[in-house]
């Protein structure tokens, strides 16, 4: 093989010496031609992934398309989806109106009793009062729910046992005069605590407690009316102006939507259980409104606990506790964590109230969550004529709570039986919400005034 004599090739490009101007067309050519193969192998490659990527996907995409295409119909089919939208939007906000549509304990004041123009009798008030009481003891009637034994049953069955006993003894009257005496001068307690001489004392605390236990396995949970915000005060009503009966009767119409609340919490939550002793709630122990604050707009109040049974003294208009719009964060029973309030401009109207129980400790959460649930109601018009509806409301919520174990020596507990269960008082502070388009078409006017913030009522 012979190898190229470089001697001859350079002595041939000896020519680009004398003749530089072909030097630089050269070079350009080769460069160019360097270039050339790369850039054609380059644009191939793109040209087949085009091909590949784009012009046969969207050539497919097109088939596909043409086998399914889009109907004439397509901007009727897209309103109509809109439409539906709407409706929905609309059934959303007429349900949240229809929460606050309840029956009325009366058809005959709200918003106005009969002609403003004519005589009225303040009967209709008092007749709103017997409801509003009835209502409540209806209620627990229907739960099968009592309080435990008074003293004066009690006293009977003692008096039965001692009678029984001096009969079968021959100890005739004595035992019963001893027994009237420390009744008399003791009370049960006396009874209860003490003893009778003769080894009685023990005998009469059994008897007591098979009083007692009977009582628990009688009833699904303890409660008395009296409790009860308002039940005490319809009780000695007193007519004094029709403004001020008809601000009365609103508001304890509130009342009784709350109560009617809490006694479907306490029967959903203890479904399945005949009585005390394994019922997860045992004893509804407190209603207020107020909790004994001076209220309303007089600076709210610290949460103080329940405060054990609220006896009489509830009849006056000073002390009603009834319930109160919440106007402002110094309205409220307690600070309120969703900073709702009834300003003349809100959509929704707030109270306040609190109420306690004895409940399984188990089970507390259990009921706290049944407060907050929804529930059923039915509307049949606020002229209570038109065909009934059952519609659902979920209102309450719990704002603060307190939770404490029952003291065994605590006096408002002595004739109770919770059963084996580890027991304790629940004490709750809630915020009741009612959507202001649901009844506004029976807002009172003087209801109307004290939510502009017009007037300031009685402390």
């Amino acid at each position: 093989m012979n190898l190229p004599n470089f001697k001859d090739i350079l002595g041939k490009l000896s020519v680009f010496k004398n003749n530089l101007a072909l030097l630089v067309p050269l070079i350009i050519v080769l460069v160019a031609a360097l270039l050339f193969i790369p850039t054609t192998l380059m644009s191939m490659r793109l040209r087949n992934r085009a091909q590949e990527e784009s012009i046969r996907k969207g050539a497919r995409r097109i088939d596909r398309l043409k086998s399914d295409p889009v109907p004439h119909e397509q901007y009727q089919m897209e309103a109509a989806r809109q439409a539906a939208r709407a409706n929905d939007a609309n059934e959303i906000e007429r349900l949240a109106v229809a929460t606050t549509q309840r029956e009325l304990l009366s058809y005959d004041i709200f918003p106005e009793p009969g002609d403003p123009n004519a005589d009225f009798s303040a009967l209709i008030f008092q007749v709103f009062g017997e409801r509003f009481r009835t209502g409540i003891e209806e209620r627990i009637r229907r739960a099968n729910a009592l309080d435990c034994p008074t003293e004066a049953e009690l006293q009977r069955s003692l008096e039965n046992a001692s009678a029984s006993r001096s009969r079968t003894r021959g100890l005739g009257s004595p035992m019963m005069d001893t027994l009237g005496s420390l009744s008399g001068s003791r009370g049960l307690g006396g009874l209860y605590q003490g003893t009778m001489g003769m080894g009685m004392g023990s005998i009469n605390r059994l008897i007591i407690d098979e009083v007692c236990e009977a009582r628990a396995k009688s009833v699904p949970f303890y409660v008395n009316p009296i409790d009860i915000a308002g039940y005490d005060y319809w009780a000695e009503y007193k007519y004094e102006g029709k403004e001020d009966a008809i601000k009365d009767c609103w508001y304890y119409q509130l009342a009784y939507w709350v109560i009617e609340d809490i006694f479907d919490t306490i029967t959903a939550i203890n479904a399945g259980h005949d009585n005390v002793l394994t019922a997860p709630v045992k004893r509804f122990l407190s209603l207020s409104f107020t909790m004994g604050l001076k209220r309303p707009r007089a600076g709210g109040g610290a949460f103080r606990g329940f405060r054990g049974r609220r006896g009489q003294g509830q009849s006056s208009k000073e002390d009603a506790d009834k319930p109160m719009y919440v106007l402002s964060a110094n309205d409220g029973l307690t600070e309120s964590c969703t900073g709702r309030s009834s300003g003349e401009d809100a959509d929704n109207h707030v109270i306040h109230f609190n109420v306690a129980f004895v409940v399984s400790a188990s089970d507390v959460l259990p009921l706290m969550n049944g407060l907050c649930s929804a529930k059923e109601h039915r509307f049949a018009g606020y002229d209570g004529q038109e065909p009934p509806q059952t519609y659902k409301h979920n209102q309450i919520t719990v704002l603060e709570s307190k939770i404490g174990f029952l003291n065994p020596r605590d006096m408002t507990h002595r004739y109770h039986r919770y059963g084996n269960d580890n027991v304790v008082e629940v004490d709750l502070v809630c915020e009741y919400i009612f959507n202001k388009k649901g009844y506004e078409a029976i807002l009172p006017e003087p209801v109307k005034k004290t939510l502009a913030g017009e007037e300031e009522e009685k402390s």
